[in-house]
């Protein structure tokens, strides 16, 4: 997926909440002069377990990370009526000032980063909303390009701004799903809800388990604080030129129309395997990550319901496995990462990890012991600079809240609401 936007060392303490909302205030002082009116934010987020199975009708189970795009905005006083009335932003991460169209005709335009905005612009505009003239800064801890979804951040932050701006209040799925079409319209990026379900609707210290079908979503407690959840950036990105998950996305359907199910969510291993000489061992191969995926997403969120974190790491290594063998969406980078997690092992505190995301670069996504996550997250980056030459990018998190509205008083000890109360 593409990723818009991101401000610099997330590795800082400054990326916690209430600094990044106070570094977007000061900028906004900076390159408009005076105070924001309005200062709201929207997280990132990582995928646990449940890779490549959205497309397929099937489970995820993401969380929101304490990394989030703010966006602190002022009206434009007085403006003066014009046909064309318009926003200006300016994107920290891109260092650059860029205007949005608050009236029709609203099109796509030439800077990547403005599309993302102008698309949730335009959706809103679609419903009715007047959209007053004003002028916003964003900033962000979210990291850019691992995918942890930095795009839905900034998506679902600008829908919650014109939500405060205009005086409305989205119900939270119809705000996901106006942020998803924003992005297959303005960015040309068709992904799946579970980015903007995520940004839009996770709450503290829980999972949420979405049903990528019905939509429906199910919260799965993760209250025990002695288990963090640490990312870790390979930094690397492959370029890939064959189309491969579109390729992948024809296998899945081929596999189903061979199965006679509308889609491989309905399948089930045994009816794979009954099934295996009217398949092409790839296709064949590419069916059985998906619907061994989608089984071990929902064993996943009952054993994460009970406590079982040994059945968690399990389950977290075999998806990997799959993802590399079967799905081969991983690279030797992410295998590397999970490797160096599974030597340190359950007595180092490790209890599972795998990549998450699309693949081919970007993050792995590991469940840790609170007292060891210091001395993994150095023993990890010692050991993958050591083979690669690379320096990783490691931090421990915590399941976080979706949107929220931040008070212009929003103190160290943090003070705002969740977007839609």
């Amino acid at each position: 997926m593409s990723q818009p936007c991101c401000s610099p060392d997330t590795s800082q303490p400054a990326h916690d909440l209430p600094a990044v909302v106070g570094q977007a205030r000061e900028l906004f002082h900076q390159e408009f002069g005076g105070v924001p009116r309005w200062v709201v934010a929207a997280p990132g987020r990582v995928n646990l377990i449940g890779e490549h199975t959205d497309y397929n009708g099937g489970f995820v189970l993401p969380m929101a990370i304490d990394r989030y795009t703010v966006i602190a905005a002022a009206p434009v006083e007085a403006p003066r009526p014009t046909a064309d009335q318009q926003a200006e932003f300016f994107s920290s991460g891109f260092g650059a000032r860029a205007p949005v169209r608050l009236q029709p005709p609203l099109e796509r335009g030439p800077v990547t980063w403005v599309n993302y905005v102008q698309g949730v612009v335009a959706g809103c505009v679609a419903l009715g909303w007047r959209i007053p003239p004003f002028r916003a800064v964003i900033h962000s801890s979210v990291p850019l390009g691992g995918g942890l979804s930095s795009s839905a951040a900034l998506e679902v932050a600008t829908a919650t701004l014109l939500e405060v701006l205009c005086g409305q209040s989205l119900p939270p799925i119809e705000k996901a799903l106006l942020c998803q079409r924003a992005e297959h319209v303005f960015a040309g990026v068709p992904c799946g809800i579970m980015d903007q379900f995520s940004s839009v609707l996770c709450r503290e210290d829980m999972l949420m388990l979405l049903d990528c079908r019905s939509q429906h979503v199910q919260m799965v407690p993760f209250v025990d604080h002695d288990v963090q959840v640490v990312i870790a950036n390979s930094n690397v990105k492959h370029e890939l030129t064959g189309g491969e998950y579109a390729q992948r996305r024809r296998e899945c359907e081929q596999a189903a129309g061979i199965l006679r199910v509308p889609v491989l969510r309905d399948a089930t291993l045994a009816r794979l395997e009954a099934a295996r000489e009217q398949l092409d061992a790839v296709v064949f191969r590419r069916a059985r990550h998906v619907i061994g995926e989608i089984e071990r997403t929902l064993t996943a969120a009952r054993a994460l319901a009970g406590g079982d974190w040994q059945h968690v790491g399990e389950l977290m290594y075999a998806s990997h496995v799959s993802l590399q063998q079967d799905y081969e969406v991983s690279c030797a980078e992410l295998d590397l990462l999970v490797e160096i997690a599974r030597s340190i092992g359950w007595d180092g505190g490790v209890i599972g990890s795998r990549m998450t995301g699309g693949g081919f670069g970007g993050c792995t996504v590991s469940l840790v012991r609170a007292p060891a996550v210091a001395r993994f997250a150095a023993e990890l980056t010692r050991r993958y600079r050591e083979c690669t030459s690379i320096e990783p990018t490691v931090f421990a998190t915590r399941p976080s809240r979706g949107a929220l509205i931040c008070s212009e008083q929003l103190t160290e000890a943090g003070s705002a609401r969740p977007a839609g109360t």
